[in-house]
C-alpha cells in the first residue's frame, strides 16, 4: 500500500521509511507539512499517512484538520512526542485515526499500520459494491431505454429483434412480475358486454 510519512527528523524519517519498504508498502516520504500538504491534495494521493505532530509548514494536527475538512477518506496516523490523555484526545479530534508515541516500538506500529489498512480495504470493497448497485438500479430504473412497441398488438422489440409480449419483456429484464386481473372499465366494455352477448344467444334463450 502507498503510504505518506511527513517527518522532519531524518533519523525518525529513515528509520520509517525503511520499516515499512521493508514489509513491501510504497513509501512517499516528506520532512515537513507544506509538502505533505501537496501530496495529499493529488489525484493519487496515498490512502495512508503517517504525520509528525510538530514539523515545519503545517504540523501534524493542522494537516488533520485540513484533510477533514475536504471530506477526505484518508487514514491518518499521528505520530507524537505527547503522551498526555489531553494531547491524544485533541489529535483523535482534529481528525487523526489513530497516533503512535515517539519512541515507537516497530510492534506497535505495524500492529496500528494493520488495522488501518484493513479499515481502508473495508472502504474500497464498500465504495466498489456502491457503484455497482448504482449501476444495477440504473440499468433496472432506465430497463432498456427507448422501447419498440407495436401500436396494434402492444408488443415490445428486444434488442435481439424479437417481439415479446409488454409482461414477458419486463419480467425478462427487472425483476417485476405480473398478476392479471380486470380493471373497471374493461370489465364494463368487454367482460359485461360478453356476458350479454351470452345471455342474448340463442342458446341462451332455447335454455
Amino acid at each position: 500500500m502507498r503510504i505518506l510519512i511527513a517527518d522532519d527528523d531524518d533519523i525518525s524519517l529513515l528509520t520509517l521509511k525503511t520499516a515499512l519498504s521493508k514489509r513491501g508498502h510504497e513509501v512517499v516520504d516528506v520532512a515537513d507539512g507544506t509538502l505533505a500538504w501537496e501530496v495529499l491534495q493529488t489525484a493519487d494521493a496515498p490512502p495512508l499517512a503517517i504525520l509528525d505532530w510538530m514539523m515545519p509548514g503545517h504540523t501534524g494536527l493542522e494537516l488533520c484538520r485540513m484533510v477533514r475538512a475536504r471530506k477526505q477518506g484518508t487514514y491518518l496516523i499521528l505520530l507524537t512526542a505527547n503522551r498526555e490523555k489531553a494531547d491524544i484526545i485533541q489529535g483523535l479530534q482534529a481528525g487523526a485515526n489513530d497516533y503512535i508515541t515517539k519512541p515507537f516500538d516497530r510492534e506497535e506500529l505495524f500492529a496500528r499500520l494493520q488495522a488501518g489498512i484493513c479499515i481502508i480495504e473495508l472502504r474500497q470493497s464498500l465504495e466498489i459494491r456502491v457503484r455497482e448497485l448504482e449501476v444495477a438500479l440504473a440499468q433496472v430504473k432506465q430497463l432498456s431505454g427507448l422501447l419498440p412497441i407495436c401500436c396494434y398488438c402492444k408488443n415490445i422489440r428486444d434488442d435481439k429483434n424479437y417481439w415479446q409480449r409488454v409482461e414477458d419483456y419486463v419480467s425478462t429484464n427487472s425483476d417485476a412480475r405480473f398478476s392479471h386481473g380486470i380493471c373497471p372499465k374493461c370489465y364494463e366494455t368487454v367482460v359485461e358486454a360478453q356476458i350479454a352477448e351470452l345471455m342474448n344467444s340463442p342458446a341462451a334463450a332455447h335454455d
